[in-house]
C-alpha cells in the first residue's frame, strides 16, 4: 500500500493554517474531484482522500494528535470516526448535492432513505386589507400544489395491471459496491438505476399521471385569518403542502400575510398613526374634533393654546393583539394650518390682534406706496 500523504500536503494549506483556511481549501478540493462531476478516473480515491485529511485537520483533538504522532497517531481513531466529523450538509450546501449519498461512499451506514418521506411545504402570499387584518378574514384561496393520483393512487401503475420486485436491487432501491482502495474497503451505495431506487418496476405506466403517482392541481382551500395579523406574519394549514414521497404524510401551507398601505393610518406593530389637520383658531381656542379609526369616529378634545405637532393618544383604538386580548393605541398628531387666501377682513382683524399682542408685521403683500404711506403715519 502506498504511503499516505501528510494531511497538510493533501489540502495545500500550512500546517498553521486555521479551521476557515482548512475548510475553503476543502470545499474547493471537494467540489473539483466531487464523483457525480469530476472526470478525473481517480477521483473517488481522490476526494476520500482530501475528506480523510479535513476530517482529520478540522477536529481540534485529531489534529493535536495528529501533529506530535503524524499518521502513526491516528491508530485509535477508526475511519468512521474520522469521517463522520465531516458536515457533508455544511459543505455542500446550495450546490445541488445529496450529502447522504456522499456520505455512502464511505460505507458506514448512512444510507438513502427509502421509508415514507413528508412532502415539501408550499407558501402562498395573500394580499389583504388593513381593515381585514383588523377584523380578521374568512376567506378561500386557490393553491397549486401535488396530490396523490387519483386513479393510481399513487401507485404509479395503470390500474389492473402489475407491479414487479425489481431484480437488480431485490426490492431494496440500492445497489451496493465494494471498492479496495489505498483507505480499506470502502462500500459505495447508490440508487438502482433500474428502477431509479423505487425498488419495483411498473410494467404499465399510469395514463394519467404518467407513472408518477402525483399530479399537480389547484385546490379551493379555506382559510380563516384571526384579527391582528400584520405583513410577515404566516398562518399554517396543516396537511395542505406537497404529496409525501412512498406514501409518506404532505408537507404543510403557509400563507404569507402582505397588509395593504392605507390611506389614513401609518401602522407600528398593534398602534396606528394618523395625521390631523386643524386650523389656527382651532390650535389657539381649543375645539372638539372627529377623528376616524377603523371602528366608529370619535371626538377628540383640543386643548387651547395646542401647537402643530403635538400628538395625542386615544387608548384602545389601534390593531388587536394578535397573541392576547386588548387592542394598541390610535395616535393623532395634529398639524396647524395656514391659511393660504384670506378674505380683507381676515386680514385686518389678524392686524389688530397682531397689535395687540405686540406683535411687528413687515407685510411682504403690501405695494410701494401702502409702504410710504406706514412710513409716513409713523
Amino acid at each position: 500500500m502506498a504511503e499516505k500523504r501528510d494531511y497538510y500536503e493533501v489540502l495545500g494549506v500550512e500546517k498553521g493554517a486555521d479551521k476557515k483556511n482548512i475548510k475553503k481549501a476543502y470545499r474547493k478540493l471537494a467540489m473539483k474531484y466531487h464523483p457525480d462531476v469530476s472526470e478525473d478516473l481517480e477521483a473517488s480515491d481522490k476526494f476520500k482522500e482530501i475528506s480523510e485529511a479535513y476530517g482529520v485537520l478540522s477536529d481540534e483533538e485529531k489534529r493535536n494528535t495528529y501533529d506530535q504522532y503524524g499518521h502513526a497517531g491516528m491508530g485509535g481513531f477508526s475511519q468512521e470516526d474520522i469521517f463522520n466529523n465531516i458536515n457533508f450538509d455544511d459543505i455542500f450546501r446550495g450546490f445541488g448535492f445529496d450529502a447522504s449519498n456522499i456520505f455512502d461512499m464511505f460505507g458506514f451506514g448512512r444510507s438513502r432513505r427509502q421509508g415514507p418521506q413528508k412532502g415539501a411545504d408550499v407558501y402562498y402570499d395573500l394580499e389583504i386589507t388593513l381593515e381585514d387584518a383588523f377584523d380578521g378574514l374568512e376567506t378561500d384561496i386557490n393553491v397549486p400544489h401535488t396530490k396523490t393520483c387519483p386513479v393510481c393512487e399513487g401507485s404509479r401503475a395503470q390500474p389492473g395491471t402489475n407491479i414487479t420486485t425489481c431484480q437488480t436491487c431485490g426490492g431494496s432501491g440500492q445497489v451496493r459496491q465494494v471498492n479496495n482502495t489505498f483507505l480499506g474497503q470502502m462500500v459505495n451505495i447508490t440508487p438502482c438505476r433500474n428502477c431509479h431506487g423505487e425498488g419495483s418496476i411498473v410494467q404499465e405506466p399510469c395514463q394519467s399521471c404518467h407513472g408518477r403517482g402525483i399530479v399537480k392541481q389547484t385546490s379551493t382551500i379555506h382559510i380563516n385569518i384571526p384579527p391582528g395579523v400584520e405583513t410577515g406574519s404566516r398562518l399554517r394549514v396543516s396537511g395542505e403542502g406537497e404529496v409525501g414521497a412512498r406514501n409518506g404524510p404532505p408537507g404543510d401551507l403557509y400563507v404569507m400575510m402582505h397588509v395593504k398601505d392605507h390611506k389614513l393610518f401609518q401602522r407600528e406593530g398593534a398602534n396606528l398613526h394618523h395625521e390631523k389637520p386643524i386650523s389656527f383658531v382651532q390650535a389657539s381656542l381649543g375645539d372638539s374634533v372627529e377623528i376616524p379609526t377603523l371602528e366608529n369616529p370619535v371626538e377628540l378634545k383640543i386643548p387651547s393654546g395646542t401647537q402643530s405637532e403635538t400628538t395625542f393618544r386615544l387608548k384602545g383604538q389601534g390593531m388587536p393583539h394578535l397573541r392576547w386580548n386588548g387592542k394598541g393605541n390610535l395616535y393623532v398628531k395634529v398639524k396647524v394650518v395656514t391659511p393660504r387666501k384670506l378674505s380683507p377682513k381676515q386680514k385686518q382683524l389678524l392686524q389688530e390682534f397682531a397689535d395687540i399682542s405686540g406683535d411687528e408685521i413687515h407685510n411682504a403683500d403690501k405695494g410701494f406706496f401702502d409702504k410710504v404711506k406706514d412710513a409716513i403715519n409713523h
